[in-house]
């Protein structure tokens, strides 16, 4: 191959692959060397350039000046100090002389070698820049082409590489056909031994959040701003959203003129119902804004365990419950509370047991025992178990002498009536419904474990879980 034939192989490799003509230029040096070292043995001190100004690979034989009987001499590494002179007049012994090897022969295995390193350094090259440009676009929603399915997960060509969209981030009842077109959320992107991975998501709830940023302008604009988002895949999701303007409504910038804007989210999502909700930093408010649309009749905040008892009459417990608990579960997820949702009739009822359960302590009448209950004491025991600095945070037990007294009172009845009135009476649990929030990062640990199965099962490594280990309980 002649110099303007290699330089225009540089150029039209480098500009159909997109990779950079240094990194050609390298591989062709590497595999020049490579074929070259074969030739020459592997003691030989060889090193391959480029040539800018001729457009050839000049390849250079180094080789000690050494005074000694050409019978002698090894012609890979040695030259004879007369042979070095005429090459260089002012060579003597011991110096390292660069020789310029001319008319180099490789034969075809040789050249295969060089051939098979020039398209792995392509391929490296290729790798990196794909990484490169898809791990700043992380975060992203990006749309491809459905191609087939390994292993139970959807591929995706995106064009220049393929994506992996895992069947536990497919939403429930979706069905993709090779062909289909497939709008994901880039959540992550791994170098492996086999080149970039690119992991997809439509269940994520920063997928929803990314949708309504590409449908609102006032979002992309960071007017509105979405604060959180609770999400059943495919059911119903909640959001709650603020406004940095007080002229702009962030809930009907989210929805839209006559819903436009919600109803393009929802029909993406394959009809999964949204709910918009104003965010706030009042814990009450903005609970009962979570559990809209049912109405919220009283609220009763326990903030050392971090819990709520909402109560709702008796025709809204349906609506603030939802769906198989997924109103009130999303909420919990959503505002970070544990949520007990009870009927009116359910509480009067069970504060009625508790108050008659209270007065069986000497000295209680039933003032005092509404008093105790409304501060979190629902049966004897609890009294009984409580300290001394909880019991005088009751109202009329806020001396040392007299909450020991009512510790003392209720002990006796834990010590005569066992679990007769130490406990009260049983719930049946009819009236009320309990949900708590969703473990932090439990999602984000469960997507780290399936990557690195993924990643042991393309290297070969991928052992089968053992018999009720984590990895054997699907979720």
């Amino acid at each position: 191959m002649n110099s303007s034939e290699l330089s225009r192989v540089i150029e039209a490799v480098g500009k159909d692959r997109g990779i950079k003509r240094e990194i050609i230029i390298s591989a062709l040096e590497q595999a020049i060397l490579m074929a070259a070292q074969k030739k020459y043995g592997v003691n030989a001190v060889l090193e391959a350039h480029y040539n800018h100004e001729t457009g050839e690979i000049d390849l250079f034989q180094f080789k000690k000046v050494v005074d000694s009987e050409p019978e002698m001499l090894e012609e890979s590494e040695e030259i004879n100090l007369e042979e070095a002179r005429k090459l260089d007049p002012e060579a003597v012994i011991g110096d390292e002389l660069g020789i310029k090897v001319d008319g180099v022969d490789f034969g075809r295995i040789d050249a295969q070698t060089a051939k098979q390193v020039i398209f792995q350094k392509v391929r490296d090259a290729e790798r990196e820049i794909i990484f490169n440009e898809y791990i700043h676009r992380k975060g992203e929603i990006i749309t491809g082409i459905a191609r087939r399915v390994e292993r139970g997960n959807l591929v995706i060509d995106l064009g220049k590489t393929d994506a992996l969209l895992p069947r536990n981030e497919i939403i429930p009842g979706e069905q993709f056909k090779p062909g289909d077109r497939v709008q994901a959320y880039l959540s992550d992107v791994t170098m492996t031994t086999r080149g970039p991975q690119l992991y997809l998501s439509r269940t994520s709830p920063r997928y929803l959040m990314k949708l309504f940023e590409v449908e609102v302008p006032e979002i992309r604009e960071a007017i509105v701003e979405i604060k959180l988002c609770a999400r059943e895949p495919g059911a119903r999701s909640k959001i709650a959203v603020v406004s940095k303007d007080r002229d702009v409504d962030p809930v009907g910038a989210c929805v839209g003129m006559k819903g436009i804007r919600v109803q393009n989210v929802i029909q993406e999502l394959k009809g999964e119902k949204i709910d918009i909700i104003p965010w706030s930093d009042n814990p009450l408010m903005f609970v009962r804004s979570a559990l809209a649309p049912a109405e919220i009749s009283s609220i009763r905040v326990d903030e050392r365990n971090r819990t709520m008892e909402i109560m709702v009459e008796d025709d809204q417990l349906s609506l603030a419950i939802g769906r198989k608990g997924q109103n009130v579960r999303l909420a919990a997820q959503l505002t970070g509370w544990r949520l007990d949702i009870i009927s009116k009739s359910k509480l009067q009822k069970r504060t009625a047991e508790a108050v008659f359960n209270l007065q069986h302590i000497e000295g209680i009448n039933e003032t005092l025992a509404q008093a105790i209950y409304q501060a979190g004491y629902f049966n004897v025991r609890q009294v009984a178990e409580a300290t001394i600095e909880n019991l005088m945070k009751v109202p009329g037990f806020d001396t040392t002498e007299s909450a020991e007294k009512l510790k003392a009172g209720a002990a006796s009845v834990v010590e005569k009536a066992g679990d007769v009135l130490a406990t009260g009476p049983a719930d049946d649990g009819k009236g009320s419904f309990t949900a708590q929030p969703a473990a932090k990062d439990a999602k984000a640990m469960a997507e780290e474990r399936l990557r690195e199965m993924m990643r042991q099962a393309d290297s070969g490594e991928a052992k089968a879980p053992a018999p009720g280990s984590e990895e054997s309980k699907e979720k």
